[in-house]
């Protein structure tokens, strides 16, 4: 008998549940049913945020990896040493240098900023004049 009980117990509990779990349901659809209609300024508003946040993370991976995913020809890339993770050429005395500066992310820094004044100027190579002056900060 006491295991007939118990199962009794049991199974008003759960359909206790059920119930209390059916109320929230329908009280969650009646809110849900109460909510206002999304409208074009919140659509504009979303549609903007979106945008801001795809150009933000677009400007920060391009400040954390600069370098596209393209690479450079096997031909262009067999005259010589380059600056690290670039595709400017440079003298095995610079690569030297660069290889010198212990710390990583100084190392990445000053060779992106000697990396960007060598396009800007026009510079085929790389020697050390030029990478002492374009290396300053």
């Amino acid at each position: 008998m006491k295991k007939q009980n118990s199962a009794q117990e049991r199974l008003t509990d759960v359909e206790e549940r059920l119930t209390r779990v059916e109320n929230l349901l329908v009280s969650i659809n009646k809110k849900l049913d109460q909510r206002s209609p999304v409208d074009e300024a919140d659509i504009e508003q979303t549609e903007a945020f979106k945008q801001w946040v795809t150009n933000y993370v677009s400007m920060r991976l391009q400040q954390l990896v600069p370098e596209t995913c393209d690479h450079p020809n096997e031909a262009i890339l067999q005259d010589g040493p380059y600056l690290d993770n670039t595709t400017v050429p440079c003298t095995e005395e610079v690569e030297h240098r660069v290889k010198r500066i212990p710390i990583p992310f100084v190392r990445e820094m000053v060779v992106q900023r000697v990396a960007e004044n060598a396009r800007e100027a026009g510079i085929e190579r790389v020697d050390i004049d030029f990478f002492e002056k374009a290396a300053t900060f």
